[in-house]
């Protein structure tokens, strides 16, 4: 099975004496249930699993449950040999945004303390934003993404103990050896090809085959479109329209969603569409990234929604879009091919797994940097910039941010393809693969 680094949260928290409900969040195709399923029955000899979206669609056993009693009726109906007791049993609520009604009654199935529950969603960002009755003290919300890099490589047959050698180098701020460096940036570019979805990772592992991985990614893609058509009929084409223009986007010097291309309607600003932002980025299917102007920690305090980025949750899915079947594009590095955008994409999958919100410097006459984050240590913000290409140390906008005494900068990073780990000054030039432990 794949490595995930949730399942010791998951487990963690099943142990704990907490009465609160875990509900894991997160796109579509991530592997929620199926992490769920392995460490439930792992840690419960009772383990129930209720699908509520199959339940929607044929047997509409939960459709109308208003008590805690009406839950456990329907529960039995199926399971009822293994309703036994809160420390043996585990009642797994899959795909709960269908019912919003049982996520209420989650709080008082948690306060009966019969059993212990367990529930996820594809749509649960969106499913709580609408649902003013939620009891939100009673419930802890996780958000599970794709694979990172650290989980491929563990995928791809690296062990514990090499990762853990590495992480060392990066704290220590080291090269590593050429071979070594090889072998690290050559995984790298694959994880470019093949992204973190459990489905693609599992099918290059079995059969290193691109064009299956490619069937796999375009599928899931097209999941998540028509998934916008049960959140909302009458805004499903302009987020379809949004999400489309996520890859185009990418490929644009400013990288910024511009309102009046999404329904090519003059005029039109990014307040017209604020519903439709927020579907894709709770959906868990777009990940924003905020313009700040005044790069002082904590960024939160300086953030506005006015100019956004919105980058693909999966940078094997926009590879795919941008390159289909053609692995040299990635592999051989090729010097026609500009891979700036899928290189900050892959930083931005990252650093959100990673727990980082993402935002970049906006500047109108000191330009653009790519991201900042949060340095809760040194209480400063981090400016981090990606380079694909060989002008790594080209990087204008950068010089002037950690050059301003105002912003408090300790440390700046440029990510690249260089292996050789150097400081200039604020600045430290890293191989863009340390991007993992950060």
């Amino acid at each position: 099975m794949l490595f995930r680094k949730i399942a010791s949260e998951i487990e963690a928290h099943l142990k704990s004496d907490s009465w609160k409900v875990l509900l894991v969040d997160g796109a579509r195709q991530v592997g929620k249930t199926y992490i769920i399923r392995y460490v439930g029955k792992k840690l419960f000899k009772n383990f129930i699993e209720i699908n509520l979206l199959e339940d929607s669609l044929r047997d509409h056993l939960f459709a109308e449950v208003k008590t805690v009693e009406d839950v456990y009726m329907q529960i039995s109906m199926t399971a009822g040999n293994k309703m036994k007791s809160r420390e043996n049993t585990l009642i797994f609520f899959d795909e709960i945004q269908v019912y919003p009604h049982l996520l209420t009654l989650l709080k008082f199935l948690a306060q009966d303390g019969k059993f212990t529950f367990i529930a996820s969603g594809s749509l649960l960002g969106v499913t709580l934003s609408e649902t003013t009755s939620i009891p939100m003290g009673s419930i802890r919300k996780i958000r599970m993404f794709p694979l990172d890099f650290e989980e491929f490589l563990y995928a791809c047959g690296m062990n514990e103990f090499a990762v853990s050698a590495i992480k060392q180098k990066f704290l220590q701020l080291e090269s590593l050896d050429e071979a070594t460096h090889e072998k690290m940036s050559g995984l790298f570019r694959k994880y470019l090809l093949v992204g973190g979805l459990p489905d693609a990772v599992n099918s290059y592992i079995a059969k290193k085959n691109i064009k299956s991985v490619r069937e796999i990614q375009s599928e899931i893609r097209e999941y998540y479109a028509t998934d916008a058509s049960k959140y909302d009929s009458q805004k499903k084409l302009k987020i379809r329209r949004i999400y489309d223009l996520i890859p185009s986007n990418m490929e644009n010097k400013k990288k910024r969603i511009v309102a009046q291309d999404i329904e090519n309607k003059k005029g039109k600003a990014f307040r017209d569409y604020s519903d439709e932002f927020e579907y894709l980025i709770s959906a868990g299917i777009a990940l924003p990234v905020q313009a700040i102007s005044n790069p002082v920690f904590p960024l939160i305090e300086s953030s506005g929604k006015n100019l956004l980025k919105l980058y693909m949750n999966d940078v094997g899915i926009l590879s795919g879009i941008l390159y289909g079947n053609n692995i040299r594009a990635v592999l051989d590095d090729e010097k026609s091919i500009n891979l700036g955008s899928v290189y900050e994409s892959v930083v931005a999958t990252e650093l959100s797994a990673h727990g980082h919100r993402l935002f970049y410097y906006d500047n109108r006459s000191k330009g653009e940097v790519d991201y900042l984050i949060d340095d809760y240590d040194t209480l400063s913000v981090v400016p981090l910039e990606v380079k694909s290409g060989k002008d790594y140390t080209v990087h204008s906008a950068l010089n002037t941010f950690v050059s301003n005494d105002d912003y408090h900068t300790k440390r700046a990073f440029v990510l690249s393809n260089e292996r050789l780990v150097r400081q200039k000054g604020k600045i430290f030039y890293i191989p863009v693969y340390y991007v993992m432990f950060m």
